[in-house]
């Protein structure tokens, strides 16, 4: 396996700069935050962690797709989360690794030494705070990806997921869900039957319904253009809030 390479961002420039766990740090904050910071790169395929190894570090997604995945003992793995850019990747105060985390796509991450990192916690109320509100926002998106499996259908599902895909992008506008927006597909198409526990063949048909509908355009294989935000909630079944169409 290829060694994770090194190289050092200046949080100034960092592109997750307001969304990640350093969002309300003040000038201070950021350069201790800095000392105990360095960046590793992982290519796609490659594992940054598996289930149950040691965790020597924490810290935040800068750019790519990770997924979090769980193997049973009779060897089946399902997936049960994605890792975007932004997204906390280690349970400060646990010394193992809960799930396996996998490079979809070349990542880079921003990552903290775990010890300095949860000592930072105790001291630095704008990183403990900052965690806290992301841990609960990743358990309210838990609570709604269940709805999304148990309850919506095949079209539904597969509208959900570009919708969270397109939401997270950085270009999207949060204040005018009927402008276009655009993002690059990151996850393969059987990566999406496995996430969202559908066929391959189900995924490549809605997702060529919801193209013929005008719902969204593809250019080449990855590249996904949404003309009318509204309309893809619409076909997941939410409102521009997120929440569950009545």
């Amino acid at each position: 396996m290829t060694a994770p390479s090194l190289t050092h961002v200046k949080c100034a420039d960092c592109p997750i700069r307001h969304r990640a766990v350093c969002a309300r740090c003040d000038s201070d904050e950021l350069e201790l935050l800095d000392q105990i910071k360095y960046y590793r790169s992982y290519e796609a395929g490659q594992a940054i962690i598996w289930s149950g190894d040691q965790m020597d570090f924490v810290g935040s997604v800068v750019s790519g797709v990770a997924t979090l995945t769980q193997t049973m003992e009779d060897g089946r793995t399902q997936m049960v989360g994605l890792l975007l850019p932004s997204d906390f990747v280690g349970r400060p105060g646990r010394d193992g690794a809960a799930y396996n985390v996998m490079a979809t796509t070349n990542v880079m991450m921003c990552c903290f030494r775990k010890r300095p990192f949860e000592k930072l916690l105790d001291e630095t109320p704008h990183i403990s705070h900052r965690l806290l509100e992301m841990t609960l926002d990743e358990l309210d998106a838990a609570r709604e990806w269940m709805l999304v499996l148990g309850r919506k259908t095949a079209r539904e599902k597969i509208a959900s997921l570009l919708a969270i895909l397109a939401r997270r992008d950085s270009s999207f506008d949060k204040a005018n869900f009927q402008t276009e927006s655009e993002f690059e597909l990151s996850l393969t198409r059987e990566a999406m039957a496995d996430y969202l526990g559908l066929t391959l063949e189900t995924v490549s048909r809605q997702i060529s319904a919801l193209k013929k509908a005008g719902v969204i355009v593809l250019e080449g294989k990855r590249h996904v253009i949404v003309p009318d935000m509204g309309r893809l909630l619409e076909e997941a079944g939410d409102d521009s809030d997120g929440g569950l169409l009545a």
